[in-house]
């Protein structure tokens, strides 16, 4: 017998939007109470609205107490109703012609909407809004009052810069979008919202630039999000791993970043990026892998400064990835390559160590990341500290313990640092994780096995794509006239051209023959 699966197994919830309000207010603030649980933070009050005696019709209130300025409520709502409308005889009037009154002219506020079915109501009771009902009314306003404390507009901690803006997102959306907004003054700039999650309900917006976004990536993309059922989605990390193209690979094909200017950058070249409600850091597509090298700074600086410093890059990715791993296949299949007295200096070192050389490397590198994912977890404060001194004193005491070499140690530590040099985070870990298994390869079948997993790794690499585009574009396929912005930076001037699969109008400035700009 076939088991039935319920996603959502919350009854009562769903049937919400199909009961509307009643006419009857005890009612309605009764049925309020009972769907919110009479939880501690949803506040209501009872009052009357009109005239003042028995001649009022009795109103309710209901709001949820850290998510609305209390001083707004009481000066665009109970205020207009309660000292306003004195003078308005409700008892020879209708109630429903007093909520249109209301609607229309007594609450100055600028988000106000009719509600009629109780899970719109806290839908709404939740995301901030002041319910409002009116007794002999089967519908409701919803004022948007809402009011909770932010975050305020910081540096960015992931992604600093020496020169460029140093504005950041926050948790925010509504903050995130006018950050983009700013950067790009022109109508084409679109937002599509939607929710996703079950019980959550949380805010996703998709970003492009209407004439320039490639039409088939936006399509994709938003079908992708069409498809996600779940029942929270807490950061955009949630999001990345139910659109991405593929689980199985150790390469990301998203790109987040928490700075505007980045993303502005990004939609200005064709791509789509996806902001979710809670988090700063913002989700963009198409990704490809050379533009993970790429630094905000490379096109705040000068040309021929930011190639050089994105080549440095490009040099760092290849030693994080294969330097122990070299390493380990010279020293134990390959001494012939070494000068001889450099073989002899490192062979009187590890004449004490009793492990072999992939071992020796695991220690080291387990030991390390231990020690780094411990100086992120630790307090600000001393985990830089902790990290610094660890590693020196643990480096230290295990080349005097015999329990490493000297050359060992020094490999390790500029395969770290290489890997810091990395911009992206989410590229880093999967080189860390690539280099445990070309150390394995390096210890089993030398130089061959080093050279076997880096064809694989291009073949997989070429094999991917990110929402259609090829992965590796624009190194596979090739494109020449493409290169300008890839391995190095060509100045501004030359770079006329968006990238030909990112976006359907090319042109981002005229040729350099057509360009006044001045130039020797």
């Amino acid at each position: 017998m076939a088991s039935s699966f319920t996603p959502f197994p919350r009854p009562g919830y769903s049937e919400l939007y199909q009961e509307r309000l009643s006419r009857s207010l005890p009612f309605n603030i009764l049925r309020t109470r009972q769907v919110t649980g009479e939880s501690a933070d949803i506040q209501h009050r009872e009052f009357r609205a009109g005239a003042a005696g028995q001649n009022g019709i009795k109103a309710a209130l209901f709001y949820t107490e850290g998510l609305v300025e209390n001083r707004a409520i009481d000066q665009f709502v109970l205020q207009p109703i309660m000292m306003q409308m004195k003078s308005l005889d409700t008892e020879t009037g209708h109630a429903a012609d007093l909520m249109t009154l209301l609607e229309d002219y007594y609450i100055p506020a600028s988000g106000v909407q009719r509600v009629e079915n109780m899970g719109r109501v806290i839908e709404l009771l939740n995301s901030g809004s002041t319910i409002l009902y009116l007794d002999g009314v089967d519908t409701a306003l919803a004022v948007d009052l809402t009011g909770w404390k932010e975050r305020a507009i910081e540096e960015p901690s992931s992604q600093g810069v020496i020169r460029g803006p140093k504005a950041g997102f926050t948790e925010s959306i509504k903050t995130n979008l006018s950050l983009v907004r700013r950067r790009i003054n022109d109508a084409s700039l679109r937002y599509d919202g939607q929710k996703i999650g079950e019980i959550t309900k949380t805010s996703i917006v998709v970003a492009y630039i209407n004439g320039i976004v490639n039409e088939d990536v936006l399509a994709e993309l938003k079908r992708r999000l069409s498809l996600i059922q779940t029942d929270s989605i807490l950061e955009s990390g949630y999001v990345e791993e139910f659109i991405q193209e593929t689980s199985w690979s150790p390469f990301p094909t998203l790109y987040s970043s928490e700075r505007p200017d980045v993303v502005a950058a990004q939609l200005l070249e064709g791509r789509v990026a996806v902001f979710v409600d809670g988090t700063p850091f913002v989700l963009v597509a198409p990704a490809l892998f050379g533009e993970f090298f790429h630094s905000p700074e490379d096109y705040y600086n000068r040309a021929d400064i930011s190639s050089l410093l994105r080549l440095l890059r490009f040099v760092s990715f290849l030693i994080a990835l294969l330097g122990p791993s070299i390493y380990i296949a010279i020293t134990t299949f390959h001494q012939e390559m070494l000068p001889t007295d450099l073989l002899f200096s490192l062979a009187s070192q590890r004449e004490g160590v009793p492990f072999p050389a992939l071992l020796e490397a695991y220690l080291m590198e387990i030991t390390f990341e231990i020690i780094r994912e411990a100086g992120i977890r630790m307090p600000r404060a001393i985990g830089q500290a902790v990290s610094i001194v660890g590693t020196l004193v643990i480096g230290q005491a295990a080349v005097d313990a015999g329990i490493v070499s000297a050359a060992m140690v020094i490999v390790v530590s500029i395969t770290a640092i290489s890997s810091f040099v990395i911009p992206a985070y989410n590229l880093s870990i999967s080189v860390r994780i690539l280099r445990f298994l070309f150390m394995l390869l390096a210890a089993t079948f030398g130089l061959f096995g080093v050279s076997t997993g880096l064809i694989l790794l291009a073949l997989h690499l070429c094999h991917m794509s990110s929402f259609g585009v090829p992965y590796m574009a624009p190194f596979a396929p090739f494109q020449l006239n493409e290169q300008k912005d890839t391995l190095i930076r060509m100045p501004q001037w030359l770079l006329n051209k968006r990238p030909r699969l990112l976006s359907r109008n090319t042109w981002r400035q005229p040729p350099p023959d057509k360009n006044p700009a001045p130039r020797k």
